[in-house]
C-alpha cells in the first residue's frame, strides 16, 4: 500500500527536524515518536505509518516557509485536516512530514451583502454555518463528519453530504482559495463571486486531494436559510421499491433538499443507537426532505408520496416538530458511528446513475454474500452516491482481505453501470489501484501532466490517487 521510504531522508531526520523547528512557533513541531502516533493514520485505521515529524503552522506564511524548505530538501509532505478521511488520504509515509492545519481555525471575514464568508482551512464545516446562522444563513455542504471535518479537507476531497442534491457539493460552494505550492509560492485563486476571470484553476484544485498545493484559506458562499424544512420517512418492503422511487422522483424533475437511503441492516443499527422511530419492519428506508413555504412543501410532498405509493411504500411519516426532525437526522448522521459499535467496517464511496440504484443494491448484497460477510447500506440516494458499509473483524487478517476484495468488486460494479469510483471521499490509498478501471492510460497521463505542473518533484501526498507504476511513465 505504501512506497519504500527514502533512506537518505530518514538518515537526515535530526537535521530536518532542527530546521523545521525554526520555521514555526515554539510548540508547532512534534518530533517525539509517541506524540507522532496520533498522526499515523486517519479514519481508514486499518493502515498506519509513523511520520518523519508533524508540523502545525498557525499562518499561511509558516505553511509557505515549511513547504519551501521541504521542496528545497526533497522532503515529502502529507497535508492533514481533521484526519476524518475514509479513503486513507491523510495517512503519512515514514519519510514524510505531516503538515496539519488544525491550528489555522479563524473566521477572517463575513460579508452578508455579497453572501460569502472567508475562513482558514482548519475551521470545521459545521462552524461555518454556526458563524452565520444567527443572521439566517448557512453553508450548504454537510458531510456526516461535519462536526469534526475541516473546510480544507472538504476542498481536498470535494465533500458532499445529505443536502448536496439541491445545493451541490463543495466545488459548487467554493468561491476562492489561498493555495500554497510546494515551492512556497502563495496563490489566490477565484475570489468572492461565483465567476472569476481567467482559467478555472479553482475547479482543478477542489478535489485534488492535497497533491497540487495546500489550501490555507477559503472563501465560501453562504445561503439564506429556507422558510421551513420537513423530512419524511418512507418505509418500503423491498429495496427495489425504494430504488425505483428515487429514480422516478429525479426523472420527474422534482428536487428535494435530500434523499437518503438505508437498508434493513442500517435501519436496525441506527434505530438501536438513536431511537429515532425508524420502521423496523421495513426492508428499505428513505428520508426525503423538502423545504420552502408550507404550500410549496405540501405540493412537492403530494407528488413524492404519490410516486412512493406507486412503488409499494408501506410507511409514510412526516415530521411534525423540530424534535422529530432532529431525531430523524440524528439517526442518519450518526450511521457511521452507530455501525462502529456493532463491527469494524469499510465504507465504500462509489457513485451510480439513479436509474441503476435498485440493480446495484441487489448486486452489492450478492457480492458481499460471496465473501461470507455482511453489509449495511446507507447513502445519498438523490445523487447516487453509495456508501455500503462492509462489516468485518479487523483483528482477522483474512476477513480484512475479504472485505477489501468485496469493496473492490463493488467499486468496479459502480464503474460498469456508468458511475465512478468516488463521490466525496476521494481516492486516497483505498481506490488508488482501481484507477485504471475508470480511466484510460491517456486519461491518467493527462492527469499526471497536470499534477507535474504543480509538483514536478512528486513531494505532495505522494502515495495517493495514482498507481505506483504511473510515475514511471512521466
Amino acid at each position: 500500500m505504501f512506497s519504500e521510504p527514502d533512506k537518505e531522508i530518514l538518515d537526515r531526520r535530526g537535521t530536518i527536524v532542527k530546521h523545521l523547528t525554526s520555521l514555526v512557533s515554539s510548540d508547532g513541531l512534534i518530533a517525539d515518536r509517541d506524540e507522532c502516533r496520533a498522526y499515523e493514520t486517519d479514519a481508514l485505521a486499518a493502515y498506519r505509518k509513523m511520520p518523519l515529524a508533524v508540523v502545525l503552522p498557525t499562518s499561511t506564511d509558516e505553511v509557505s516557509a515549511v513547504l519551501k524548505f521541504c521542496h528545497d530538501n526533497g522532503v515529502k509532505v502529507v497535508p492533514r485536516g481533521a484526519g476524518t478521511s475514509l479513503a486513507g488520504g491523510a495517512i503519512p509515509t515514514e519519510d514524510a512530514v505531516v503538515l496539519g492545519l488544525s491550528r489555522m481555525s479563524r473566521v477572517l471575514e463575513i460579508n452578508y451583502d455579497d453572501r460569502f464568508i472567508r475562513v482558514e482551512a482548519g475551521v470545521t464545516n459545521l462552524s461555518i454555518t454556526s458563524a452565520v446562522s444567527d443572521r439566517g444563513f448557512f453553508y450548504a455542504p454537510d458531510p456526516s463528519s461535519q462536526l469534526a471535518c475541516t473546510i480544507g479537507g472538504n476542498i481536498a476531497n470535494n465533500s458532499g453530504g445529505a443536502h448536496c442534491l439541491k445545493y451541490g457539493v463543495t466545488t459548487n460552494n467554493i468561491l476562492g482559495v489561498r493555495l500554497v505550492l510546494i515551492d512556497g509560492t502563495i496563490l489566490d485563486l477565484g475570489g468572492n463571486s461565483l465567476d472569476s476571470g481567467g482559467l478555472d484553476l479553482l475547479g482543478v484544485v477542489v478535489g485534488s486531494e492535497g497533491q497540487l498545493g495546500i489550501v490555507t484559506e477559503a472563501t465560501v458562499r453562504i445561503l439564506r436559510s429556507a422558510e421551513a424544512a420537513r423530512p419524511v420517512l418512507f418505509g418500503f418492503p423491498s429495496s427495489d421499491g425504494a430504488g425505483n422511487t428515487v429514480a422516478e422522483i429525479i426523472a420527474a424533475g422534482i428536487i428535494p433538499v435530500a434523499i437518503e437511503y438505508m437498508d434493513k441492516a442500517a435501519i436496525e443499527i441506527c434505530e438501536a443507537f438513536s431511537k429515532a422511530g425508524y420502521p423496523l419492519d421495513a426492508e428499505a428506508l428513505l428520508i426525503i426532505e423538502v423545504e420552502g413555504s408550507k404550500a410549496e412543501m405540501d405540493a412537492m410532498l403530494d407528488r413524492i408520496i404519490s410516486i412512493a405509493r406507486a412503488n409499494g411504500v408501506q410507511t409514510v411519516r412526516e415530521s411534525k416538530s423540530a424534535i422529530e426532525t432532529a431525531a430523524i437526522w440524528k439517526g442518519r448522521k450518526s450511521a457511521f458511528g452507530a455501525t462502529g459499535r456493532v463491527a469494524d467496517y469499510l465504507c465504500m464511496d462509489g457513485t451510480v446513475p439513479t436509474g441503476k440504484l435498485a440493480y446495484v443494491l441487489s448486486q452489492i448484497g450478492e457480492i458481499v454474500k460471496r465473501y461470507g460477510l455482511r453489509v449495511a447500506n446507507v447513502f445519498h440516494a438523490g445523487d447516487g452516491n453509495m456508501h455500503p458499509l462492509i462489516l468485518y473483524n479487523a483483528n482477522d487478517p483474512a476477513e480484512q482481505s475479504k472485505a477489501e476484495a468485496a469493496g473492490n468488486d463493488i467499486l468496479k460494479l459502480c464503474v460498469e453501470v456508468g458511475g465512478c469510483l468516488t463521490g466525496e471521499h476521494g481516492v486516497g490509498i483505498e481506490k488508488r489501484d482501481l484507477m485504471r478501471c475508470q480511466f484510460s492510460e491517456a486519461d491518467l497521463s493527462q492527469q499526471l501532466r497536470l499534477r507535474a505542473a504543480f509538483d514536478s518533484k512528486w513531494l505532495l501526498n505522494t502515495d495517493k490517487v495514482f498507481p505506483f507504476d504511473c510515475r514511471n511513465q512521466m
